[in-house]
């Protein structure tokens, strides 16, 4: 074990020449490969890079986090204040890890207990390094005051789940400063979260950092948190660092191809799409309500309340607000998966919800939807060709069967997939191959509108414009209609000729593209919008020293 390292200047962490593999069978994968970087005390440095690109198995490399096997740390070295990391004892690294580096994770629910308290697991945190227990009790209160959890002494017996997910989050970041770390690594911590809930995660992340002096290593994959709270930024793709530099001096002079292309990928960069006003209508809600009773003692929610809206041929429909909205209680009412306790919903003029037999079967084909989680929405058992052809196994007679074959390498050669990936089966896809073959599915029947509920939400930037791009050619060739359900404003923005803002029920404003978002007339879309992060330095710099003159003069 070496002692003496001498590190760059000003480091605490100096990660040089790492290199991870991954053993499986017969196979080897090169997660990491001669990775270098370093942080220091007050920096926030992040790691930019999609899926596969070995941001994360890195930053699990610091902590001690690869299970071996499978995985091994084949190469390099990894200092804490000149202290090796990889080369002390199991016992040692324990007290530095928690205690003098902090880990956040993606889903706060999957690393909360949800038999114990959180008040409870956070004070476990410090009793296992050694505090009392009345002082970790009360130090786990005032966390909780301090990240901003309300009613904090009676939260503090509140199990996981009865907490939402900016909440969780900000259990987990309290869990992770309980001992005052060094050095706190975020990985994707505002992934799964509102926009609005996001901006208040890294507001408190910014304040916490400046409070404490601590190191920040967020790891993500998008470019406008990265611009919003980074100093500086590394690169990775494949496993290597491809750039790395002053956020800022990347931003405005990318030198890697693969730089280049994140930028361009970003959403919110398109012009705006014109406003055309089209006539042929092809869904019309009107007055919808639905209200839900969550208990005896609980006041009903208001799930929609009085929600009107139009949908006309050729177009796309944005439907944009946070969780609790009413977004979900929307899509499920127009997909006749909720009765409306009022109100009514027309397709082509007929009542949806008086359609019976093959009328109802006739409106189901014509209006399609594409989840979320693709891996979730394909079955995992049927291969891709019964995946497509399947809908046309339900609705008899769209589709002779002799017909399927083509049919599936033609939908398959359109969202841009080969023929011969019919064979295959969904686990042998990306991300955003799977959800090509969704979009295929979608189409096999042929439909007027398709519902995309968070469709590409869970991709990386560059496979989420290219399956924007695909769902854009295809309205183009085939005269679709989307109604588009995100919480990402700017990708909104950029494929939208309408927008829908939802807040607690109710449609709170509504217009062509262009209007809500050069001038919105709601102060809840104004919120929406500022609380988007902006993928340029130079511009958030721009947007929020206003803010920073204003509080220095207050």
């Amino acid at each position: 074990m070496s002692d003496n390292k001498i590190m760059p200047d000003g480091a605490i962490l100096d990660v040089a020449n790492l290199s991870v593999e991954f053993h499986a069978r017969n196979t080897v994968t090169k997660a990491v490969r001669d990775v270098s970087w370093s942080i220091r005390s007050g920096e926030t440095l992040a790691i930019l890079g999609e899926s596969g690109s070995g941001k994360s198995v890195s930053a699990s490399a610091v902590m001690g986090l690869i299970d071996s096997p499978p995985g091994f740390v084949t190469g390099g070295t990894i200092h804490y204040r000149s202290r090796d990391l990889l080369g002390m004892a199991a016992e040692e690294r324990r007290a530095i890890s928690g205690k003098k580096i902090a880990m956040i994770f993606q889903d706060p629910l999957s690393h909360l207990n949800p038999v114990y308290p959180i008040g409870w697991q956070i004070a476990e945190v410090m009793r296992i390094h050694g505090m009392e227990a009345g002082d970790a009790r009360r130090r786990a209160l005032d966390l909780l005051e301090r990240v901003g959890i309300p009613n904090a002494a009676a939260r503090a017996g509140s199990y996981p789940h009865e907490f939402s997910g900016g909440q969780r989050q900000r259990v987990m970041i309290a869990m992770a400063i309980a001992l005052k770390p060094d050095l706190l690594i975020a990985d994707e911590p505002t992934t799964a979260l509102d926009v609005t809930v996001q901006a208040q995660i890294l507001r408190l992340l910014r304040q916490l950092q400046k409070e404490e002096s601590m190191a920040l290593l967020l790891i993500t994959h998008d470019l406008g948190v990265v611009a919003e709270i980074a100093d500086r930024m590394i690169v990775m793709k494949d496993g290597e660092v491809v750039e790395t530099g002053d956020v800022a001096e990347v931003y405005r002079n990318p030198r890697h191809a693969y730089t280049r292309q994140l930028l361009a990928a970003v959403p919110g960069q398109e012009p705006f799409r014109p406003e055309v006003e089209r006539s042929e209508v092809l869904i019309k809600a009107t007055a919808l309500k639905k209200t839900y009773l969550l208990s005896s003692n609980a006041p009903p929610l208001n799930a929609m309340d009085n929600v009107s809206f139009e949908l006309r041929k050729g177009e796309t429909l944005g439907i944009v607000g946070e969780s609790g909205s009413g977004k979900t209680t929307l899509a499920k009412t127009l997909l006749r998966l909720n009765i409306p306790d009022s109100g009514s919903v027309t397709y082509r003029g007929k009542d949806i919800f008086s359609l019976k037999g093959d009328d109802l079967f006739d409106y189901r084909r014509r209006l399609q939807v594409v989840f979320q989680d693709p891996t979730a929405s394909l079955n995992p058992r049927m291969s891709i060709f019964d995946i497509i052809s399947e809908p046309w196994a339900i609705h008899k007679g769209v589709k002779p069967k002799q017909e399927w074959a083509a049919a599936v390498r033609d939908l398959l050669t359109q969202v841009g997939l080969k023929p011969e990936h019919a064979k295959r089966y969904p686990h042998q896809f990306s991300g955003g191959q799977r959800q090509r073959i969704a979009i295929a599915r979608a189409l096999a029947l042929k439909p007027e509108v398709i519902l995309c509920d968070e469709a590409v939400s869970a991709l990386d930037v560059s496979v989420q414009a290219q399956v924007i791009a695909l769902l854009k050619d295809l309205q183009e060739k085939l005269g679709l209609s989307y109604i588009f359900i995100a919480h990402d404003l700017p990708l909104v923005r950029d494929f939208a000729d309408r927008v829908i803002v939802m807040r607690k029920g109710q449609i709170v404003e509504q217009g062509f593209t262009s209007a809500i978002f050069t001038a919105p007339a709601d102060p809840y879309t104004r919120e929406l919008i500022a609380a988007s992060p902006e993928p340029d330095p130079a511009v958030h710099r721009s947007r929020t020293q206003p803010a920073a003159n204003m509080e220095a003069h207050a």
